[in-house]
């Protein structure tokens, strides 16, 4: 496991961690094949992302239910986020009413639609509200909450808020995991209730995913399948996923990850018919 860079090491050192609970800056040292000092300057920086603690020779695993660093969870499947983000962009149109969670690949297609004009976007994500506000001419609602920071975002009883306001026509949403029996699911509880909040007021239910999700554990659902109106994903995932949730009436796009995704029909437009043929005419004189 020599030669790793650091975010390689600091990936494997999450890993270790999760499964062990601990680690010791010695052993890191001999199994990367770098100085105590560089794996010191490691657990330092994780532990300023509130990713472990330090501890006297190492460092130990904080409680639970967090999903990781903004930074580093965008970082992860890079290339498959933006891929679904690209084809999920597809679907907005100028002046539509929507709502983006704190998920980093519904930040990814917030960077995608930043040209879109007359958006109103609802969002809980502190970065979708500051790239909208820096970046385009959307008018952007943030309800408000308590802010988790590992996410970046505002969580909280925000149902008051959105009450009452009209619909949201289309909500993008992230996940720890998604199940047949609960639908999109979070591990927070704060993030799933601010979710569920905003899902309830969306027309449409957009699931955002790579394929790493799939097998995800999840404590808490915040959509349930029959409130699912899609999913995007990667072409990574199991051949019978698509099969399984379309069954249950909901479609799974697969998203190639490795080139530009093909435009995908927004299922709110008519689809386009061909013109008839247009017949030759022979007679007298035509060759």
């Amino acid at each position: 496991m020599a030669s790793l860079d650091e975010f390689a090491r600091e990936q494997a050192i999450m890993t270790l961690l999760k499964s062990s609970g601990h680690a010791v800056v010695n052993d890191l040292a001999d199994t990367f094949g770098v100085s105590t000092v560089t794996i010191r300057k490691d657990l330092d920086a994780l532990e300023r992302r509130n990713l472990l603690r330090r501890v006297r020779g190492g460092a130990v695993s904080v409680d639970g239910g967090d999903e990781g660093s903004f930074e580093m969870r965008m970082r992860q499947s890079s290339d498959a986020k933006r891929a679904i983000a690209r084809a999920a962009a597809a679907i907005v149109r100028h002046g539509d009413v929507l709502a983006i969670d704190a998920s980093t690949t519904g930040f990814y297609l917030a960077q995608e639609i930043l040209d879109r004009r007359d958006l109103v976007v609802v969002t809980n994500a502190l970065r979708v509200a500051t790239l909208f506000m820096e970046q385009s001419t959307a008018k952007v609602l943030v309800p408000g909450g308590l802010l988790r920071r590992s996410s970046g975002s505002l969580v909280g009883p925000i149902g008051d808020v959105l009450a009452g306001r009209g619909r949201i026509s289309t909500g993008f949403f992230g996940v720890v995991g998604i199940s047949t029996m609960h639908g999109l699911m979070e591990m927070s509880a704060e993030e799933a209730q601010t979710k569920r909040f905003l899902a309830d007021s969306c027309e449409r239910v957009i699931g955002l995913f790579d394929s790493g999700k799939v097998g995800g554990f999840g404590l808490h659902s915040f959509a349930a399948v029959k409130d699912i109106t899609a999913m995007y994903t990667d072409d990574k995932v199991p051949a019978t996923l698509a099969t399984e949730w379309e069954t249950l009436g909901v479609p799974v796009h697969l998203i190639p990850s490795d080139h530009p995704p093909r435009p995908i029909r927004d299922p709110r437009l008519p689809r386009k018919v061909a013109p008839p043929a247009r017949k030759s005419v022979t007679g007298p004189g035509s060759r």
